[in-house]
């Protein structure tokens, strides 16, 4: 009993150690973490407990019967994070590269599994070669398991990857149908054919970093919400990340206690430029508004020209999408439409209301945008408005012309309250070009075309270019001094917390994706 006792030590520390102390050193040297050190920053001290330590694989060709490590390169099991339950895998790059062999994706599927039936987040933490080159179409398969039940558990319990090293080929398609990815730079990267394959097929010319690296994937496709530092910093996005989201579905967003105090905002009646092309950082509005220091940006290197993030408002969560003027005068394109899409719909999965800053001069012109489908990537956010159901508020600052003021949540789509400052211009464009539309025949026609211009642009500009109209029709439902704001969207998310619609019954809606 002893002697079987003692094996049982004797295996359990091989799996702590990873498969060897030298690994662990080699995994050092590149700045980064192990599997067990990573799980160790992440959970609550004492809390994490394992499950399949003695897990191994059963391939036995090519050798591999003669090696086998207990885990099979992925350490796995639930533990909690500021008291609250998660469930957690880790690739152990040190056993096998982090390749995914049969074993190794039934303990991630088991993982997954238990977080749907108890209702708890999903925390992977992706380190691995790709699929184990040994097990053949064994190790395929075993992807494709995890993706289906990543896509089973989407919208049912939050689902966050951080991708400490490479991550690759197939395996890239897990962490991409989750809700949040983070990355680290210079040591980690994700790409579907890497350089080697790339340079083969188009002859480019590129490296690990260049092709799939933190940076890249930041500020260029968009595939990564955030780009980390190091490896703690990306730890501790990760709880901070969850202290905004419920465990599940079925929970309402997380508060958090706060008392009342004067909650005008002096600031926010001069934070306007006087003249309406100039910019200003939509972020200053939004600091002003939210509980101090709350502001969590997600995606905030990629389509500039929306911000979009967590905040809380009086201790509530809530989801921020707002227009930027400083970028791109804050029209919506191509990327800031699918990235705005994609939080509203995370937001709305879990309950977690909406509060839209918008300041938005239309959609993007041009071939390139035409061309790239901006009509189809545009109505991607007007759809994940239209579908939402929780708490939904606009407040607009400035400007909301054209097809961007129904598409920024407005009334018509389903929004619950819509503010405008007195400076808000809602009009169908621009006074300037509708003027020249409206009054082309008076301006041509005129002694001084010019001067004939800018007269009937401001008789527009007096007519549309104000909140008023909007506000005589329904549209807005209070016209509010800037001051006010963060007072009066405290009242409007209290009254709506118990907001309940119910939609057509249906399968599922088709986005047009």
């Amino acid at each position: 009993m002893n002697k079987k006792l003692d094996a049982l030590k004797q295996k359990q520390e091989e799996a702590v150690l990873g498969g060897g102390q030298s690994r662990i050193d080699s995994q050092h040297k590149k700045g980064k973490l192990t599997a067990r050190e990573r799980l160790h920053f992440l959970m609550d001290e004492g809390s994490f407990q394992e499950i399949g330590m003695l897990v191994a694989h059963r391939s036995t060709d090519f050798g591999m019967e003669k090696e086998k490590y207990p885990g099979d390169g992925v350490v796995t099991g639930y533990g909690t994070i500021n008291s609250r339950l998660v469930y957690v895998f880790s690739q152990d790059f040190t056993v096998f590269g982090g390749s995914l062999s049969e074993t190794h994706a039934e303990k991630i599927c088991k993982i997954m599994e238990l977080a749907m039936k108890n209702g708890a987040p999903v925390i992977g933490l992706n380190d691995s070669g790709g699929a184990r080159i040994q097990e053949g179409v064994v190790s395929l398969g075993g992807y494709a398991d995890i993706f289906y039940r990543n896509t089973m558990a989407s919208g049912v319990v939050p689902q966050i990857s951080a991708v400490m090293g490479p991550c690759a080929g197939g395996a890239v398609y897990s962490p991409a149908i989750t809700d949040f990815i983070l990355m680290v730079e210079h040591t980690s990267y994700m790409f579907v054919t890497g350089p080697n394959v790339v340079k083969t097929v188009t002859h480019e010319i590129v490296t690990s970093e260049e092709l799939g690296g933190a940076t890249t994937h930041a500020t260029k496709s968009g595939v990564t919400h955030f780009a980390c530092a190091n490896e703690i910093e990306a730890i501790q996005h990760i709880k901070k990340l969850l202290s905004y989201m419920p465990q599940n579905c079925e929970e309402k967003a997380p508060a958090i206690a706060y008392e009342s105090a004067v909650e005008l905002r002096p600031k926010l009646n001069t934070i306007l430029p006087e003249n309406n092309l100039q910019p200003y950082d939509m972020r200053d509005v939004i600091s002003e508004v939210i509980d101090e220091g709350s502001f969590l940006e997600v995606h905030k290197d990629f389509a500039e020209n929306i911000v979009v993030g967590f905040a809380r408002l009086a201790g509530r969560s809530i989801g921020i999408v707002a227009n930027q003027p400083a970028f791109l005068a804050g029209v919506l394109d191509i990327n800031s439409s699918t990235k705005g899409a994609r939080f509203i719909r995370f937001c709305d999965s879990f309950n977690i209301p909406l509060l839209v800053f918008e300041d938005v001069p239309g959609f993007l012109p041009g071939t390139d945008q035409e061309w790239n489908a901006i009509i189809t990537n545009g109505a991607k956010l007007l759809y994940a408005f239209c579908e939402a159901t929780v708490p939904r508020i606009t407040v607009i600052t400035r400007k909301a012309y054209g097809g961007a003021y129904d598409v920024m949540n407005s009334k018509h789509i389903g929004a619950d309250m819509n503010y405008a400052w007195p400076s808000a211009e809602i009009a169908v464009m621009g006074a300037k070009g509708a003027a020249e539309i409206i009054f082309k025949r008076e301006i041509n026609s005129a002694a001084d075309p010019e001067a004939k211009w800018k007269e009937m642009e401001q008789l527009y500009s007096d007519t549309f270019a104000n909140p008023y109209r909007a506000a005589e029709r329904g549209f807005i439902d209070e016209v509010i001094e800037p001051a006010e704001t963060r007072s009066k969207l405290i009242r409007a998310f209290k009254m709506l917390e118990n907001k309940v619609v119910n939609l057509p019954r249906k399968k599922h809606g088709n986005i047009p994706l």
